[in-house]
């Protein structure tokens, strides 16, 4: 079951406590589809910030794979690769990478989750978790 607390009580959606498919793109689900060029990520972002376009779906499929590994963030925290990502001064190795992330958070696999967390680029920092 997927939820938006974000947007309970508005009418953006029918329901936001179980939303349909569709009405909830993860992280790794946006980059996947961005990949494979379904979707125009420039429209994918933050309003009234500056984090839009593949970066910003880079950081939230991260951010999935976090919430996998129960250490929920915060939309705005930035760890790894992540500043260098919307500097735009990552490459294919890093996309790479997040290729490997979309998988493991769509599969039914905690031990993949688990496993690719441990790598240092996408594991939250001490300084993160202790907030």
């Amino acid at each position: 079951m997927r939820v938006d607390a974000e947007i309970m009580g508005s009418s953006l959606v029918e329901d936001a406590t179980d939303l349909k498919p569709g009405e909830f793109v993860t992280g790794g689900e946006a980059w996947v589809a961005y990949r494979s060029g379904g979707l125009d990520a420039s429209q994918y972002g933050v309003p009234g910030t500056e984090n839009w376009g593949p970066a910003e779906i880079r950081g939230n499929a991260v951010r999935d794979l976090a919430c996998l590994n129960k250490l929920e963030t915060l939309p705005w925290d930035e760890w790894g690769r992540m500043q260098a990502s919307y500097r735009g001064e990552t490459g294919a190795d890093y996309d790479g990478l997040l290729d490997a992330v979309a998988e493991a958070c769509a599969a039914d696999d905690p031990a993949a989750a688990v496993g690719l967390y441990a790598t240092a680029d996408l594991r939250v920092p001490l300084e993160l978790v202790g907030r």
